[in-house]
């Protein structure tokens, strides 16, 4: 554990147990004079009620807007709660979000990262903002024990969030709340094996304070360790997280400190398949053809700090600061590139080191006010995100090696270098600022919401040449991203929505092969146009959707040798979603989202209406989650998965087979003394199928990764 943090988590954890009498008295008092409804983001209202069966929430956060319940927004969005984190025996965001029908999880290019596919659009782990920032969590892997709830926003959200650093944000966004101390004193150990002997143990602890109960803290801690359903492949997983709240008389106060030491062990690497070969057929999913020496380091200290002021009656301020830094160290068997369908194919050391130092904020202020019969909600914020990220690598000669029948090679030896690996230097300095302004107008008593705003946003980026150090490039531009929406409740358990958004990327800089060679383009926008329908029964809810987003492609003409950006890829799609409890002790938790991802004016046309590389045209999803009549405390459930076939390269002549996998669980809640206790069986991939999952994740790359196989998980959990 980092030296900073293990004795100040020995600390509160000590003072946290030194005083549960105190906690619990108080807990059982009667009520007082301020109502303890804690929120992440220190808002008056605190987290949105949830639909029956607890595992998903009625809103969540909508970028400058706030929080907003989810009839009241213009927007498709799905907010998964704590319980339904638990319940799951989630790991990481990516299990959370295997559950979501708009999503696929990939991985990023050459390394572990985990990546989340939303609408045909990649977002990267290190887009997903934390309590509304961006930057500040881990880069490759989130583990969920941080998490109070998982919030999924479907479409470009430039002007609601500000652009994102790795210039996603096109199809969706992502949003992770961290836990906070509830009414009611809690400590939870929990304990559990998986599938290759790896061990679990988890405590979360929180308690209140004060006059009224106004400070909370909440504390959890977690250690993963052994193997997992893929061969050899071992993970470490440690985790120290405190959060803290203080809710005042007219101001509120959060606060987070992290830490977070993750390592993974002869990972299985992703597989490209060479030009004019069919895709191979799916290894088995135990197999692993990495090598011995792989392993993957990531170590991350963070923090947030967020206060809400009342300024007046209906006005209210807000700021919000966060930082991480991050250090990485891999020594990996790098992408198997594929040569025969016999399976031979070569790969190569890849070594490098990471440090990345990030700083961002928020500033804003919130206002209603009516003017006659028309209400107005103003927002006004300005965000800043400054990232300094050092990098080092090194690689070898490639080396034979096959993919059914894989070599342990000795350790190849390095011979290509870019900085020092034991002191990495900075390449890379990315600044975003923005401002942004928003009126929500209620018409009808507020039956009808229409809103409109603009968000400017300045992107600056400084490149800095390997080994010389020297500044190799510089972008500096800025654009503005508009909104306009509409809401109509047409009965308070209906209501219709249409929006047109944007989202904004870094533009390019023409390449050596142009003849406009280091000619710089004003930042990409992206354009998305939607209508929806949304339902909400009480314990039952639904959504509906249809969408179109144009991404603009940069592009050399063949003829001319003139990079422009001149190209398109268009996404349009349907998407459907259930989720609650429909019938009283069954849940319901899934959706249809159809895709229609088409490359547009290419290079010279050669793949014009052809499908985008790694975007399924069918995902589906269905969850059912049931309360075993006559057995008290005992709920069954199963999850179906369907992905449909996806494109493994811009011509389309290598494409993925569609795959289906079919998960179990189980759980068993009672009481020992007085004490709940909760047991947790869960059975991912039953039928042990073996295939292949995602095909690239990075736009433009075709790399494949094989899905994993049959695993089980046992958790047991007790309150104290």
């Amino acid at each position: 554990m980092h030296p900073v943090l293990k004795p100040l988590t020995v600390c509160v954890l000590s003072a946290l147990y030194a005083l549960p009498s105190q906690a619990q008295t108080a807990a059982e008092a009667p009520v007082q004079t301020v109502v303890i409804n804690a929120s992440a983001d220190a808002s008056a209202g605190g987290l949105s009620k949830t639909f029956g069966g607890g595992q998903v929430a009625k809103g969540g956060r909508v970028g400058l807007l706030g929080n907003m319940e989810s009839m009241d927004t213009p927007f498709n969005s799905t907010n998964y709660t704590q319980q339904f984190i638990q319940d799951q025996q989630a790991h990481s965001v990516a299990d959370v979000l295997q559950s979501d029908p708009g999503v696929r999880v990939a991985r990023g290019f050459g390394n572990y990262q985990e990546l989340y596919v939303i609408r045909g659009f990649p977002v990267n782990s290190d887009e997903l903002a934390y309590n509304g920032l961006y930057g500040v969590l881990p880069r490759q892997y989130i583990a969920a024990e941080l998490l109070e709830r998982v919030e999924v926003f479907r479409g470009a959200s430039t002007f609601l969030n500000g652009a994102s650093p790795g210039g996603g944000g096109i199809g969706g966004a992502i949003n992770l709340l961290p836990k906070r101390a509830p009414n009611q004193a809690l400590t939870e150990v929990s304990a559990g094996l998986q599938t290759g002997r790896q061990t679990y143990l988890a405590t979360d602890i929180a308690r209140r304070f004060g006059d009224d109960h106004r400070i909370g803290v909440r504390v959890n801690a977690v250690q993963r360790k052994g193997g997992t359903g893929i061969d050899n492949e071992d993970r470490d997983l440690q985790l120290a997280a405190i959060g803290a709240d203080y809710r005042g008389r007219g101001f509120r106060l959060s606060a987070d400190l992290g830490w977070q030491d993750s390592k993974l062990y002869r990972g299985r690497p992703a597989v490209n398949v060479a030009a004019g070969l069919a895709v191979p057929s799916a290894p088995d999913g135990k197999a692993n053809f990495g090598q011995p020496w792989d392993f993957s380091s990531e170590r991350d200290v963070f923090s947030t700090l967020r206060g809400e002021w009342d300024v007046a009656r209906d006005v209210v301020a807000w700021a919000s600061y966060g930082n991480r830094r991050g250090h990485e160290l891999n020594r990996l068997a790098s992408t198997l590139n594929l040569a025969t369908a016999a399976g031979a194919g070569t790969i190569r050391r890849f070594d490098n080191a990471r440090v990345d130092h990030i700083n961002t904020g928020e500033l804003g202020l919130r206002a209603a006010v009516r003017t006659g019969p028309v209400s107005h909600k103003l927002a006004l914020t300005a965000t800043g995100f400054d990232l300094d990220s050092r990098n080092a690598y090194a690689t070898s000669a490639y080396q034979n090696t096959s993919l059914y029948n894989p070599p342990a090679l000795a350790l190849p030896t390095l011979t290509t270098f870019g900085n020092n690996l034991n002191d990495p230097r900075t390449t890379n300095k990315l600044t975003l600022v923005s401002q942004a302004l928003a009126d929500s107008i209620g018409f009808l008593d507020d039956s009808v919401l229409v809103t409109v705003g603009v968000r400017h946003q300045n992107i600056r980026q400084v490149g800095y040449a390997y080994n010389t150090n020297k500044q190799s490039s510089y972008y500096s531009e800025g654009a503005n991203s508009p909104i306009a929406a509409i809401v109509y409740k047409v009965a308070p358990t209906v209501s219709l929505y249409a929006n047109y958004i944007e989202a904004l990327q870094q533009g390019p800089v023409a390449g050596t092969t142009a003849v406009n060679i280091g000619e710089i383009f004003a930042p990409y926008t992206s354009r998305q146009r939607e209508v929806g329908v949304k339902y909400d029964g009480g314990r039952f809810g639904a959504n509906a959707a249809v969408f179109s987003t144009s991404q603009p492609q940069g592009v050399l003409n063949p003829a001319t040798k003139v990079f422009g950006i001149d190209g398109e890829q268009r996404n349009r799609g349907v998407e459907l979603s259930a989720f609650g409890e429909p019938v009283r002790g069954l849940r319901v938790l899934g959706g249809v989202t159809l895709l229609d991802a088409t490359q547009r004016k290419t290079a010279g046309g050669l793949t014009d209406g052809k499908d985008v590389i790694g975007v399924p045209d069918l995902q589906a999803n269905v969850g059912l989650d049931w309360d075993v009549p006559g057995v008290r405390g005992f709920s069954v459930s199963a999850r179906a998965l369907h992905t449909a076939s996806q494109a493994v390269n811009a011509a389309n002549t290598q494409n993925l087979p569609s795959w289906n996998r079919l998960d179990a669980s189980a759980r068993y809640h009672f009481d020992v003394d007085g004490h709940g206790v909760t047991l947790r069986l869960r059975v991912d991939n039953l039928t042990d199928k073996s295939y292949w999952a995602s095909a690239g994740g990075s736009q433009g790359s075709g790399y494949l990764v094989l899905g994993a196989p049959r695993t089980f998980a046992l958790t047991a959990s007790t309150e104290f």
